[in-house]
């Protein structure tokens, strides 16, 4: 896999607003936002989609889990939120680096 916007922005070479990091993931706001609250939980390794998951990645996943809904209570998304993960061109994925967009701030329907 290539270096993804994302690999650029975890080296510093691409600015972005952080709202959260450890050793394993990072959550920046999304450029193009389609809520009132809206973020990407990216993972440090380069994972290509989810689809591309292995065993090895089970942890990383998990790790994610646990950490989107403690994000979305330091974003104040007490109401609820919604969490995405597109895969593959035909589901939307524009990078190609796994990662979920965690989405709040207005009432969500089956838009």
């Amino acid at each position: 896999m290539t270096d993804s916007i994302f690999t650029r922005i975890m080296a510093k070479e691409i600015p972005a607003d952080f709202v959260y990091e450890d050793d394993v993931v990072i959550c920046i706001r999304d450029i193009a936002p389609k809520a009132p609250v809206h973020v990407l939980l990216i993972p440090r390794k380069p994972i290509q989609s989810l689809a591309h998951l292995s065993d090895e990645d089970s942890e990383i996943m998990a790790h994610m889990m646990m950490t989107i809904p403690k994000i979305a209570q330091q974003l104040g998304l007490k109401s609820g939120f919604r969490t995405i993960i597109n895969t593959g061109p035909d589901g939307g994925q524009e990078v190609d680096h796994i990662h979920f967009h965690i989405l709040g701030g207005r009432k969500f329907g089956f838009e």
